[in-house]
């Protein structure tokens, strides 16, 4: 049987664009019988005991098209001298089924030569087009009005590497949205959703919802790094995503002569209690914008969080 290629041989989809269904020798594609020969991203790497008493290795395995488990049977503990869970490996196996689940049954790996292939090339990205989403966002920012609130968004709209790392940047590392592209299109449906929301609620300041609703989340496109696994950074780790959009929100308001202290202060409200009111004073919303931005945020959360892992 011929060798499955590795997904490195089929250029990926960017950033810039939709996943497709998987090149050839994706492991979407990958069947029982099939000869791997590939790069792949290693998530998984434990040592384990077989009930005879034999030492074999468990992997887990990623492209952009999904992960597939693997065995080492042979030789274990050289084999995982050779690599480490979060590093590029070279992969020979061949694909079998077993309990009805297919997975790898590994004749070598090892750690992929230092750029030898991009880390990045190897995590799930959005199936929606970036493009089309970018222009979605710039249609929802152009419905705010208020001079402030809108010069805060312009400014998000002319800053090319807060754009870009919008685009690249996931909601989550393992619940919603957690793939490259993510935070965008988890921006634009609550954006959506605040719009909607207004028409249906007057009352409602839909500039400033509408403008919170965009730039809620911000704080993740400084909250992770891309390896061979999306992880959480020192700045994520340490202060959290809520405290690093604030900060970003702090400096798109700054120096802005139509955003003055009332508007500035209902913007960080919303943007600290969009998880919910805990962390504001009194743990209560301070506005019904707030209220608004955080059900609405749950809202396309909870809903992808369920198309993408099922029901709780």
């Amino acid at each position: 049987m011929p060798p499955v290629q590795s997904p490195t041989a089929s250029a990926p989809p960017g950033p810039g664009g939709g996943a497709s269904p998987g090149p050839p020798g994706s492991i979407a594609t990958l069947r029982a019988g099939d000869v791997v020969r590939g790069t792949f991203a290693c998530t998984r790497k434990d040592r384990l005991t077989a009930k005879t008493g034999t030492t074999y290795l468990a992997v887990e395995l990623r492209d952009r098209t999904g992960s597939i488990a693997g065995r080492v049977f042979r030789d274990a503990d050289l084999v995982a001298s050779r690599f480490d869970r979060g590093d590029l490996v070279h992969v020979q196996a061949r694909v079998e089924r077993f309990r009805e689940e297919l997975q790898l049954d590994i004749t070598a790996i090892a750690r992929a030569p230092a750029g030898d292939a991009d880390p990045s090339a190897f995590l799930p990205v959005a199936y929606r087009d970036m493009e089309e989403l970018d222009g979605f966002l710039e249609h929802l920012a152009r419905e705010v009005h208020d001079p402030g609130y809108r010069g805060v968004l312009e400014r998000l709209l002319t800053d090319e590497p807060l754009r870009t790392a919008l685009r690249r940047t996931p909601c989550s590392r393992g619940g919603h949205h957690a793939y490259l592209g993510g935070l965008l299109e988890h921006t634009v449906a609550v954006a959506t959703l605040a719009q909607e929301t207004c028409l249906l609620h007057p009352r409602l300041n839909s500039d400033l919802l509408i403008c919170a609703a965009i730039v809620h989340d911000l704080g993740h496109t400084e909250a992770f790094t891309y390896g061979a696994e999306i992880q959480l950074g020192e700045a994520g780790r340490l202060l959290g995503h809520v405290e690093l959009g604030l900060r970003i929100v702090d400096r798109l308001a700054a120096g802005l002569p139509a955003m003055d202290e009332a508007r500035r202060l209902q913007l960080a409200h919303c943007v600290l209690t969009h998880h919910g009111p805990d962390q504001a004073p009194g743990r209560r919303f301070g506005s019904v914008e707030a209220l608004t931005l955080a059900r609405l945020n749950a809202l396309d959360a909870s809903v992808k969080g369920a198309l993408e892992q099922g029901l709780p």
